[in-house]
């Protein structure tokens, strides 16, 4: 699977989007993913629902013919592949972009070029970093109990830390969610996630939804 590389962004520049952007749902039990489009033999499959029982959900970035060109939810970061388009649903993407940046402990939401919101951030600690990259908010859930460190939201996001193959009995995937320790943010506080206020946390996850890219640099 090919993977890209992110340029640096600034907290005055918005994320240029790709030319082509859509969510792509998974559509069948198991989304097989190629490394070219028309390839005979797949190089992996997701399993639809995922293991956190949410649906499967890709960032699609280009289209030919009868295929999808995703951003992956997998190891290594940054990999995108092919899948079938007749494997997948395509929807829009609202055109909100997340830019997290890590130096300045900040988030900023931009709607096309436009600043919606701008927020300080918890970020990963010295010994587990928050990983640097593309993604996209491959699910979601708003919590019932907003007194534990999650907070009231949990936004997955497609990256993966570089320190931690597991973490809670999961894979290591990051997230941007909210907090019970408010006090502690903006700071180098967590195991690579990206920690928000709770009101913060709970107005971007009202504006944006699954599939809103999300870049996070230094």
């Amino acid at each position: 699977m090919a993977v890209e590389r992110v340029p640096k962004a600034t907290s005055t520049t918005a994320p240029k989007p790709p030319e082509y952007r859509r969510l792509a749902w998974g559509a069948v039990p198991k989304v097989e993913v190629f490394q070219a489009p028309g390839q005979p033999a797949a190089v992996g499959a997701l399993e639809n629902p995922t293991v956190e029982r949410q649906p499967l959900a890709f960032l699609a970035i280009g289209k030919q013919d009868d295929w999808v060109q995703v951003r992956l939810p997998v190891r290594p970061n940054g990999a995108v592949g092919w899948v079938r388009a007749s494997d997948v649903r395509l929807a829009e993407v609202q055109a909100y972009r997340v830019l997290v940046e890590v130096g300045a402990r900040r988030l900023t939401l931009f709607k096309g070029d436009e600043v919606v919101m701008q927020e300080p951030v918890g970020v990963g600690k010295a010994t587990t970093p928050t990983p640097l990259g593309t993604f996209y908010v491959d699910a979601m859930v708003k919590l019932s109990n907003p007194n534990t460190v999650w907070g009231t939201y949990q936004m997955s996001v497609s990256g993966f830390s570089n320190v931690l193959d597991r973490f809670m009995g999961g894979p290591g995937q990051i997230a941007i969610h909210g907090t019970n320790a408010p006090q502690l943010i903006p700071g180098d506080i967590s195991n690579g996630c990206v920690r928000m206020r709770n009101a913060a946390i709970t107005k971007l996850a009202e504006l944006t939804g699954i599939g809103t890219p999300v870049d996070i640099v230094a």
